[in-house]
Formats: structure tokens, sequence, C-alpha cells
């Protein structure tokens, strides 16, 4: 039961082997949340309407998980995604979670560990809801948590969900350093051991879109063997404050 709003949990389930839904199902119900379950990427995007979950297989046998992923972030951005996954290298993980899946569970799993990640990202989601109600500045960069939105001057920036996240906290913190370590827990969450090269590797696309030169940086410095500052410009380089 959700303390804040008295009522169960919504799950979505896209999982198209009979095998493994059924017992996750159970599992799911016996946990206390209100569980739907479908068997395709097409029955997943009409049915995310509303839920705060969704258990998302990649291997789906109409559409991609990961272009489900990318999807379901459009229509339902308040839902926290955990995948599942048979794919293991660092590189097809990296794809998964920049497609805005929030954590990810390898086939074959254990049902307590993957019950376990889950109230870790739903309790997460609990506790995001304060601060997704202010639109933060710095410079001529604003971002709206709420509608995970975030602009340049009057230019819309085209973000993925993971650049949004790493925006998002570099911006929340302006004028300090927020170390990769940090941007991976927060980001990445602390459940996936990532490489700090994801880090740059998002970084650089960052910059890229904010028209920003890593040998002239106008908005995001790298301080070395730390980690990276969102410039405040500002007279007095105060940390950017809440609007709104």
């Amino acid at each position: 039961m959700d303390r804040l709003s008295g009522r169960a949990p919504v799950i979505l389930l896209v999982e198209d082997d009979d095998g493994i839904a059924r017992p996750l199902v159970a599992a799911l119900k016996g946990s206390g949340y209100d569980v739907t379950r479908v068997s395709s990427g097409q029955q997943a995007l009409a049915n995310a309407a509303g839920v705060d979950a969704v258990v998302l297989d990649l291997g789906l046998p109409d559409l991609d998980g990961v272009e489900v992923c990318r999807r379901l972030r459009r229509r339902a951005p308040q839902a926290r995604v955990l995948m599942l996954t048979a794919r293991t290298t660092e590189a097809d993980v990296v794809v998964g979670l920049d497609a805005g899946a929030d954590d990810y569970v390898t086939k074959p799993f254990r049902l307590a560990e993957l019950l376990a990640r889950l109230r870790a990202l739903l309790r997460r989601g609990a506790e995001s809801v304060p601060r997704e109600r202010a639109l933060l500045v710095a410079q001529d960069v604003r971002v709206d948590p709420a509608a995970r939105r975030a602009w340049r001057g009057d230019e819309e920036l085209e973000l993925t969900p993971k650049e949004f996240e790493v925006l998002r906290l570099l911006v929340e913190h302006a004028g300090r350093v927020v170390s990769r370590e940090q941007l991976l827990r927060d980001v990445w969450e602390t459940t996936w051991g990532g490489s700090s090269k994801t880090v740059d590797m998002h970084l650089s696309w960052l910059r890229k879109k904010l028209g920003d030169a890593a040998s002239a940086p106008r908005y995001i410095t790298t301080v070395r063997g730390v980690g990276f500052r969102f410039e405040n410009n500002d007279d007095e380089q105060q940390p950017s404050q809440p609007v709104g």
C-alpha cells in the first residue's frame, strides 16, 4: 500500500514467456501490488497510463524492448522502469538505461532480488516527487523536472532520459562540483556498478547539445580528478535556486 495515496502501487508486467510471467505475477500480487500483465510491446504502450512501475522484458515478439522503453518514457514519464534482460554486456545495459530504464535484472533472476529492486525504485520515485515541482535555472538554461523538459535560451533541448537526469543534477547544484560517484549514484542508481566512462560519454553528448566546448566551456567545467561543475555566472556565484 502506498503511504501517500492509500492505494496499492500499479505494476505493468511486460513478459511474453508464460513460464516467467505466472510466478512473477503471483509474487507481485502477494507483495500487495495491483498487477496488469501483457505480452507485447504494443500492449505495454496501450496500458501504460497511470502505472507506477513497469517490469519490462527486452525480448518481446513485436517491438524491441529498448524502443518500448523509449516510448514508455514519453507516454508514462512518472513510471519507474525495471528491465528484464538476458543481455549482460555493459554496452547492452547502457543502451537500455539510456533509453530510460531505471534499473535492470538479468535472467535468470531470483524473485526476492527483483522484488527488492522494485521496492527501491518505487521508494525513490515517491521521494523525488517534492523536488519535481520547481523550475531550475542557471545562466540561460532552464530545467523543468516535472515535465522532463529543458531549454537553452528559447531553444528546447532534445535530450535522452539519462542526459536529462545528468543536466538536472548539474543545474540543481550549479556553482558546485558534482562528483562522478554522485552522478553514477543519482542518475544510474547505486544498484548498477557502472563505469565512469558512461559518465564521460553522456557528458560529451550533453555538451554538444548545449553547444559547449570542453576546451573552453561556458556551461560544464571538468574538475580534474573530482567531477563536473555547471557554471553559474551570476555575480556572487551562488547555487541555482528553484523558481516557481
